[in-house]
């Protein structure tokens, strides 16, 4: 395990600049109004030698009237309870603020490193203005001046920060499956991470948009290690407008990139909506492993027919995602929230596949010879060969004379046999076309194996 480093301060003294810039990223939201960053957001950094995760917070205030205070406090509190070593962050420019000494207060009690840094310090000229802090009770050689956004003084403060944390080796399990959450505003993903991690991990509000970063947490599942990404809500382009929510859905989106399988969290209590197919679309579109899950479960009025018409109307409005489970859950009750994770591993497993070449021809054999294909411009298609080019989804390549003629039904086809005879029936399957580079084809070989099978009967 990596020791883990929170940083906390009062909005809008650079965090999540500060935060971007250790992790080399641009993972934080950053803009120039306070109560951007709502819940805490972990990221990996490496100095020289020295790895450490880094847990970047939302911006603390004692009294305030934004509905988000309490929980962002909760989510401080807890960002601190589980860290080796605290930065707290002062605004240099601005100067100090009420809200800085109710952070020293809180944090002088504790029994771990606290780095006091001083940001908006932009060089040495400006360090003057780290007098105005000796008031807080802290003298020179506690204070760190820093630039988060031009970096003076970060590697001096990060010099000192790896002396005081426990060693720790970088981590190379690449076997943690990921997860990402994804659905329209309020259809529950935060609550159901919470319900999963079994605390409060995530800030949950019945007002949607709440969640505006992605945010990683790490669960263990029957001694497994899962890492679970909660996303902003996807709404629809026309219920857009402010700038920091279209970056939260570029944000969701690129999860999507970075994650081996997508819960897409549907309100069953309000029905599924055309936003829902638009997000389970973006999932398909990304190649990632879905599983749908209606949520709210507990809230729908049920008969024996209930169930049968939400999975016909899931099938005839997404029925793209045909291969893709679907689970009816309570992420406030708990129920069936274990059984996600027999399904993730289900998926997993065959979204991951590889399938021997030899395996593979013979099933492109057994599929033409079943169905044969159709002419193009008089001439009669041939599939030559056929190989996996890659997995994380199953993608086969299959060589053909005029792969322009291949009607995108017969494609349909050959991918609904790979699906039938390699066991591939909850996974995206990709079958792509590309002119034929040899000269071996399945007529070819079949003639081949019959004339060698004569001869060995002589």
């Amino acid at each position: 395990m990596k020791p883990i480093v929170a940083v906390v301060g009062r909005p809008n003294v650079g965090k999540s600049t500060f935060f971007n810039r250790l992790t080399k990223s641009r993972d934080a939201l950053v803009d120039n109004f306070p109560g951007v960053t709502r819940d805490r957001l972990y990221r990996d950094v490496q100095w020289d030698d020295a790895f450490f995760t880094l847990v970047d917070t939302g911006g603390f205030l004692e009294h305030d009237d934004d509905d988000f205070a309490p929980h962002i406090r909760t989510q401080i509190e807890y960002a601190v309870a589980e860290a080796d070593a605290v930065i707290l962050m002062l605004d240099g420019k601005n100067g100090i603020s009420p809200f800085d000494r109710d952070m020293i207060q809180m944090l002088c009690h504790l029994n771990k490193p606290v780095f006091y840094v001083v940001n908006k310090i932009d060089g040495m000229e400006q360090e003057i203005h780290l007098a105005d802090f000796y008031s807080l009770g802290l003298d020179a050689q506690e204070l760190y001046p820093v630039s988060a956004e031009h970096g003076y003084g970060v590697s001096d403060l990060l010099d000192e920060l790896v002396k005081n944390l426990p060693p720790s080796e970088p981590d190379t399990d690449e076997d943690i499956i990921r997860i990402a959450v994804v659905g329209r505003p309020n259809a529950g993903k935060s609550s159901l991470i919470n319900r999963i991690m079994g605390q409060d991990r995530l800030v949950v509000s019945d007002v949607p948009g709440t969640t505006r970063d992605s945010v990683d947490s790490l669960c263990t599942v029957n001694g497994k290690q899962y890492c679970l990404i909660d996303t902003a809500g996807i709404r629809r382009k026309s219920k857009v407008s402010r700038k920091i929510e279209k970056f939260s859905i570029i944000k969701a989106l690129k999860s999507l990139d970075r994650c081996d399988v997508a819960l897409i969290v549907l309100d069953a209590h309000e029905g599924i909506s055309e936003q829902d197919i638009t997000v389970a679309g973006y999932a398909y579109e990304r190649g990632c492993g879905c599983i749908l899950l209606l949520n709210k479960w507990d809230m729908v009025e049920k008969d024996s027919r209930t169930l049968r018409r939400y999975l016909d109307e899931i099938q005839r409005k997404a029925g793209f995602l045909h291969f893709a489970p679907v689970l009816t859950i309570s992420a406030l009750t708990g129920q069936r929230i274990p059984k996600i994770f027999n399904l993730v591993e289900s998926v997993y497993r065959q979204y991951s596949t590889r399938i021997g070449t030899g395996q593979l021809n013979r099933i492109m054999e057994q599929s033409l010879e079943r169905t044969e294909p159709s002419l193009h411009k008089g001439r009669r298609l041939k599939f030559y060969y056929a190989t996996q080019v890659a997995a994380k989804p199953p993608t086969f390549v299959s060589f053909v004379n005029f792969p322009e003629g291949v009607h995108f039904s017969y494609q349909r086809y050959l991918i609904n046999r790979i699906r039938e005879e390699a066991g591939l029936t909850q996974t995206p399957v990709r079958l792509l076309l590309r002119q034929r580079t040899g000269k071996i084809d399945f007529g070819k070989r079949k003639k081949d194996f019959d004339k060698k099978k004569r001869k060995r009967k002589r």
